[in-house]
């Protein structure tokens, strides 16, 4: 049964003053908006719907899920591996192993624990498990985060107000939620991505001058 001090503990570990380092990154939004694929607020939550649905935003979902079921030995491992090799570019690897090594080192500070570095994902899946926390109710909430630092990226590439990124935001909430729902159930088998246009984008920003973004 989830309890409030579970919501509270996903709520701190996503919260943008946890030190995972988010905000440096744009997932390629930089480039995207560099490019003229992205103009307005309707092209941003379209973009960002096809993250959470047809891209990384699902496949983390799944892996987040397979470090929870595996938290632990060769297995969490394995998890790991295939989530470096789904990576679309050298700047996502940059992304998910930065994020992953600073988020398990506080966590293992303030929660104990230990192991080997992890992308974001899976190090987020394996401390869910250690804490017994929901796998469903973690999933959306991670997404919901990624969701948010990408909005809060965009907000500083592009004319879109604050309120209007929350906007956004509030409509792709219940794709968040309905994305993590339902990938229950899924495997590493069922990683795949079709959104081409975003791993391309985050390809286009390894060579981008000048750039505000590590990605």
């Amino acid at each position: 049964m989830t309890t409030e001090r579970d919501i509270l503990t996903l709520a701190q570990w996503l919260s943008p003053a946890y030190p995972v380092g988010a905000f440096a990154y744009s997932h390629g939004l930089e480039a995207a908006i560099e490019a003229g694929a992205i103009t307005s607020g309707d092209d941003l939550k379209d973009w960002l719907a096809d993250v959470i649905s047809h891209g990384s935003g699902r496949n983390d979902c799944i892996l987040l899920r397979a470090a929870f079921a595996s938290p632990s030995g060769d297995a969490l491992i394995a998890v790991n591996d295939t989530a470096l090799a789904f990576a679309a570019s050298a700047e996502r690897q940059l992304e998910q192993t930065l994020q992953g090594a600073a988020f398990g080192k506080t966590t293992a500070a303030i929660w104990g624990g230990n192991g080997p570095d992890l992308v974001y994902p899976v190090a987020v899946g394996k401390a869910a498990a250690e804490l017994r926390i929901d796998v469903t109710l973690t999933a959306a909430m991670y997404l919901h985060a990624v969701i948010s630092n990408l909005i809060s990226a965009a907000m500083r590439l592009m004319a879109l107000g604050q309120t209007d990124g929350q906007m956004i935001l509030a409509a792709l909430t219940p794709l968040c939620d309905q994305t993590a729902k339902d990938t229950d159930g899924t495997t590493l088998d069922d990683l795949q991505s079709t959104a081409f246009l975003v791993d391309i984008a985050a390809m286009h920003h390894e060579t981008l001058q000048p750039r505000i973004f590590r990605t």
